[in-house]
């Protein structure tokens, strides 16, 4: 058989990715109302975080350590909806401590000796007025013992990859449990995530056996979609608060989570509420809806054997929920190899990792058929 004048088939396509493996919502950056002073660091869950200010050392971090001593026990001992868990007896000796307590200006409920309180009475006795013997006898409940709570405590947060922080004590009393605003931040994400964590913090009010109603530090509450977490303040901490916020955007339900540490002036607990409602604020006035990629951006380039080219774009524009600076990854996916393509041929899959899941498809510019003919004569076999 003699010499053909062209190969069987035209060889793949080679396709080389022209897009970024990045893009950001256009704009200029937001400057946000951080505190002037302290700490903080403030992220809308799955969507972004917006950075930190401040020093991001480790300080003391008084009653905002109870949300971690709340975490493990809800872990360990689940609530259900409208469940109160187990149930603690006092002791004549826990009621005795409570008094100590008092005697010291420490934050407490009144118990008395025989009184039977549930899990859920406890865990708001916990977080709403921030019962520090409380505290104790959740952690005594839960591991046995203090020490051996603590050091709960202490490998959790390495699991939650807290690297800055460390626990001395399950009520934050101790100046010696020290942690980061950024730190913080990785717990209230997964606290946040426990419905009957969510539900109890943002209580009012509730009522316990012996002490009666009890009330909510977290005046913000009830406002501007502001529905917990939890506030802190001794003379080593200042004022601290981590916070959540629910807002909409374009029909979707955020929550924008944050923590302030560190607020010096006084009121302390008034400081650091004043702090955090200005910064979520201010985060929630960012959020928009915006085109990170609009339609017709190159995608792709497609390359013949003899050299011709085709560009692939995306067909749509893609939207996604964030604010102006804020980077999304994006993906694209190719189909199998192909030797030719016709114009307004889909060539690749393209999706944005945001809320949204924007995605669109990717087509070519123009057609590739059949090579030429001189490359052809040049490929002769």
């Amino acid at each position: 058989m003699g010499a053909r004048s062209a190969t069987l088939s035209n060889p793949p396509l080679t396709i080389h990715r022209t897009l970024a493996r990045y893009v950001r919502v256009p704009g200029r950056t937001p400057a946000l109302a951080w505190p002037g002073e302290g700490e903080a660091s403030v992220e809308v869950e799955n969507v972004g975080g917006f950075g930190s200010s401040g020093p991001n050392t480790p300080v003391p971090i008084a009653s905002v350590a109870k949300v971690m001593t709340a975490y493990l026990t809800l872990l360990d001992h689940p609530l259900p909806a409208r469940g109160n868990g187990f149930v603690m007896t006092i002791t004549p000796a826990e009621a005795s401590e409570e008094q100590e307590r008092a005697e010291r200006a420490e934050s407490v409920v009144a118990v008395s000796p025989g009184e039977r309180i549930t899990e859920r009475q406890a865990l708001e006795a916990l977080l709403l007025p921030s019962a520090n013997n409380i505290a104790e006898l959740l952690a005594i409940y839960d591991a046995g013992g203090r020490y051996a709570f603590v050091a709960r405590m202490n490998r959790t947060a390495k699991r939650l990859g807290m690297t800055s922080t460390s626990y001395t004590d399950p009520s934050g009393f101790e100046d010696t449990t020290r942690s980061t605003a950024a730190d913080q931040l990785k717990l209230a994400r997964v606290a946040m995530a426990i419905p009957a964590f969510a539900d109890i913090v943002d209580e009012s009010s509730a009522r316990v056996p012996v002490a009666g109603t009890v009330t909510n530090y977290d005046t913000l509450l009830g406002h501007d979609g502001y529905v917990g977490i939890k506030t802190g303040s001794d003379r080593a901490a200042g004022g601290c608060f981590m916070f959540a916020k629910r807002v909409v955007v374009a029909g979707k339900h955020l929550s924008i989570l944050g923590v302030v540490l560190g607020q010096h002036t006084e009121p302390l607990i008034d400081a650091a509420l004043i702090a955090a409602e200005r910064l979520g604020n201010s985060a929630a006035a960012a959020l928009r809806v915006a085109d990170v990629l609009p339609a017709g951006a190159s995608v792709l380039t497609a390359r013949a054997a003899d050299g011709a080219r085709a560009t692939a774009t995306t067909a749509t524009s893609l939207r996604e929920i964030g604010w102006a600076g804020l980077a999304f990854a994006v993906h694209v996916a190719t189909g199998p190899a192909v030797d030719r393509v016709r114009a307004g041929q889909r060539m690749a899959t393209v999706a944005i990792d945001g809320l949204n899941a924007a995605r669109t498809t990717a087509v070519a510019a123009r057609s590739l058929g059949a090579l030429s003919l001189s490359w052809r004569l040049e490929h002769v076999f």
